[in-house]
């Protein structure tokens, strides 16, 4: 159900000053009718991505609960060992850059605006977000294909990978 009374959120981290945005949905409800993440960003963050680098410094934007169990890298360096998967599984952020994957508003990526989308706000790139987590049901075939159902030693990068995007690749 949209929200009656819209809420502004205000964004000041290391990527992001007075940055903007309103929440018009409820959390966790009113997604695309396409688009149905497997997990939250809770769980997500829980299980182990991005190697406990990602979002260290946007705690403040965020339900406090979302982080309360999160594995986060201590200090500066990426900890893959964090990951449910124990791989590393991501380009650099430079990467999507240069792909032309980065929407000015989410300069952290598919994630953050997942995250943010989550949270309640819509926006312009929704479309193309969901158009992008849709495209990565390709791995999911590939795990299928290629591994024993339960097999989560099995292409472990993929099912990483698959993590990163909202599918609960521990379930192929």
């Amino acid at each position: 159900m949209p929200l009656k009374n819209k809420k502004i959120v205000i964004v000041n981290d290391k990527m992001q000053k007075n940055y903007r945005y309103e929440l018009s949905e409820s959390v966790g409800e009113n997604f695309a009718e396409d688009f149905k993440p497997e997990l939250t960003p809770k769980e997500m963050l829980e299980m182990g991505v991005f190697c406990g680098k990602y979002m260290r410094d946007c705690t403040r934007e965020f339900p406090k609960v979302w982080f309360s169990h999160a594995k986060l890298a201590k200090g500066d360096k990426a900890d893959c060992s964090l990951n449910f998967f124990g791989v590393r599984a991501s380009m650099p952020l430079s990467v999507w850059r240069e792909k032309g994957w980065i929407h000015t508003d989410d300069p952290r990526g598919w994630f953050q605006w997942y995250c943010r989308y989550y949270m309640g706000r819509r926006h312009e790139d929704d479309p193309r977000q969901v158009r992008r987590w849709k495209a990565m049901k390709r791995h999911i075939a590939q795990v299928w294909k290629n591994c024993q159902k339960g097999d989560l030693g099995c292409r472990k990068k993929q099912r990483q990978s698959l993590l990163h995007w909202a599918y609960d690749s521990r379930k192929i």
